[in-house]
């Protein structure tokens, strides 16, 4: 038996890192991925078993990480939207910004709900219906681990869901995470630049597509530049909006009318963005920040 807050000091003592925070976030992931102790567990000394087994995968753990490879990665999980999703190498770990970009899909189903509520919210309902009847359609442009179609099929009860992405890596993650929720996700390899959308009379479309211009690499963590797909991360610097051009020209053909458009941007982009929506037919366009006050999803409906 080992003291809990000791193996906790030891496993900090181990990392190479200057900033103290997130050390400690680590160090209490990572035996709770091993040892289940919780932080209360720490703070009480908690004794707790330890095999020679699990003192070499924790040495493993702390070789990786010292590398600075991301910790999602090495333990292969995120969460997200209070879910774990399974991630690797070659699939971009969940955000908690995206997480906002979920919420305000779901949200606006429980706002159109309201007496008087505005038309740009008036398209999902939260039990998974379209205003008028039916489920809800619902596609996600870019999935990676799949997370936000899973969430949203979660969430919205009943809906239809699919869900896209030009990585055969992602896929294959995306697919297992469905199966992981038992989520009812269809889910396709194709190029949104290339190939069109095999689907039409959509609801909502989501995406949280590339949108970083190869020239803010220099100002990003290691841990994601060195580990992360470029392919998730990165667009030209010629041509930043390029996926939303995309995104939003293909929309204008799969959603129904009235049917709403919502994805994350970077926060340089978000007049662009919108006025890409604009010029593809979408009306009710609005930029809406995220809880650091940073522009970080642009949402409309077709007109």
């Amino acid at each position: 038996m080992k003291n809990s807050k000791a193996l906790f000091r030891y496993f900090v003592s181990r990392i190479r890192s200057e900033d103290a925070d997130e050390v400690n976030a680590m160090a209490y992931i990572v035996l709770e991925h091993l040892f289940s102790i919780s932080r209360t567990d720490v703070l009480a000394e908690k004794p707790v078993t330890v095999s020679p087994e699990a003192e070499e995968e924790m040495n493993v753990i702390l070789n990786r990480l010292n590398t600075g490879e991301p910790l999602q990665y090495v333990l292969g999980e995120a969460e997200f939207y209070g879910r774990r999703f399974r991630v690797r190498p070659g699939v971009l770990i969940p955000r908690p910004e995206t997480e906002e970009l979920v919420r305000e899909v779901v949200e606006s189903g429980a706002r159109s709900q309201e007496p008087g509520a505005r038309s740009q919210h008036s398209v999902v309902r939260s039990q998974g219906s379209v205003v008028g009847g039916g489920a809800v359609r619902v596609l996600d442009i870019g999935t990676g681990t799949g997370c936000i179609p899973v969430t949203l099929f979660l969430e919205l009860v009943g809906a239809e869901v699919f869900a896209v992405d030009v990585s055969d890596v992602a896929v294959a993650v995306a697919r297992e995470n469905a199966s992981l929720w038992n989520a009812k996700v269809e889910i396709v390899q194709l190029d949104i630049l290339k190939e069109a959308l095999p689907w039409e009379g959509l609801d909502v479309i989501v995406s949280n597509p590339p949108y970083i211009p190869w020239s803010e690499r220099v100002d990003m963590r290691r841990n994601v530049t060195d580990f992360e797909p470029a392919l998730a991360l990165f667009v030209p610097e010629d041509d930043p909006l390029i996926f939303y051009k995309a995104i939003a020209k293909q929309a204008s053909r799969a959603l129904r009318r009235s049917g709403l458009l919502a994805v994350e941007i970077n926060e340089r982009f978000g007049e662009g963005v919108a006025e890409v929506f604009q010029n593809a037919g979408f009306k009710e366009v609005v930029i809406i920040k995220d809880i650091f006050g940073k522009e970080r999803i642009v949402k409309g409906v077709l007109g």
